[in-house]
């Protein structure tokens, strides 16, 4: 296999399975002690420890609609990040977010989950604790 290419095919697989919304495929991507952080405070940030909390905070940011477009797939020579444009509407409230997701790889598969977000105050204002999706 090409140099690099194990990162571009586990990034395209990723944002294939959660832009499917395919739970599994997600969960056979990931070690089974991964963590995937978020900034802010609101539904979905923080630690996420372990792949079944993984994939359950997947399924939340899904269940909010987003529409999650791939801009780039950007690797080192071990890890991958996604870089993603994510938008959708929640009654008034809107989200139009840019994002990288660095996920550090280990045994082809991903180990951990960083997410970096271009307007955190945005994130909290949709995500809100207490709405439908936020519980």
């Amino acid at each position: 296999m090409p140099r690099y290419e194990v990162q571009h095919q586990l990034g395209r697989t990723f944002h294939a399975c959660l832009a499917a919304r395919d739970w599994e495929g997600i969960r056979a991507l990931l070690t089974d002690d991964v963590t995937w952080t978020l900034p802010g405070d609101n539904a979905v940030s923080g630690t996420a420890d372990g792949a079944e909390a993984v994939v359950e905070r997947a399924k939340k940011i899904a269940s909010y609609g987003l529409d999650f477009e791939l801009l780039h797939i950007l690797v080192s020579p071990e890890n991958m990040a996604l870089s993603l444009h994510n938008t959708a509407r929640r009654g008034e409230v809107r989200l139009d977010e840019y994002l990288s997701t660095v996920c550090r790889l280990r045994d082809g598969k991903i180990a951990s989950i960083e997410t970096y977000l271009s307007d955190v105050p945005g994130m909290d204002a949709f995500f809100v604790l207490g709405t439908p999706n936020g519980k």
